[in-house]
């Protein structure tokens, strides 16, 4: 099994491996590039680096910038996915996102998981787990979400939240750790 496919299926990895820090450097070049262009002047460009960066992205999928990705290629969008200014993703594990997705800006998504103990810690093995979002979600500013959480269809993260553990459909949730503040009903 190679390092890669030990990473996205959550075991122990080595970031350190070359193929790792081959794909993870272009994601970062393709970053940089996207973070140096114009919405109005490098559209087509723009259009380019995301469909490179981002291959499982939807194809309406909008992003201002500045974006950072650890790979791109764990990173999965429905239709309609908005990410505001400075969007962040470490998408060592999967990270799926559903249909008209909004994400305000400052938002983390990161998937990566160190073990609490130091003696473990300092082998710099690392492990991942999936990020998951349903359809019609919104994520306020500053918004955190770790590794391992889902978060139900039709829900909204309160600004400043950092989410550590599923939140469910319809709800507004917020805090820090985040919780569910009360139900979202039309």
């Amino acid at each position: 099994m190679t390092e890669f496919e030990k990473m996205v299926a959550g075991d122990l990895y080595n970031p350190d491996d070359e193929y790792l820090t081959q794909i993870r450097q272009r994601a970062h070049h393709l970053c940089t590039e996207y973070n140096h262009s114009y919405e109005d002047t490098d559209k087509i460009r723009r259009a380019e680096i995301l469909k490179e960066l981002l291959p499982n992205a939807g194809a309406e999928a909008f992003l201002p910038g500045p974006i950072y990705f650890d790979y791109g290629l764990n990173f999965y969008t429905g239709k309609n996915f908005f990410a505001n200014f400075n969007f962040t993703v470490l998408d060592c594990a999967p990270v799926i996102i559903g249909n008209n997705v909004m994400i305000g800006t400052s938002v983390s998504l990161l998937t990566p998981v160190h073990d609490f103990d130091y003696k473990k810690r300092n082998t710099f093995l690392e492990f991942a787990r999936p990020i998951s979002i349903g359809d019609n979600c919104w994520l306020a500013s500053n918004v955190t979400v770790i590794g391992g959480v889902k978060i139900g269809s039709g829900s909204v993260i309160g600004a400043g939240s950092v989410v550590t553990r599923d939140i469910p459909e319809n709800v507004f949730a917020a805090g820090s750790p985040c919780r569910v503040i009360r139900e979202i009903v039309s």
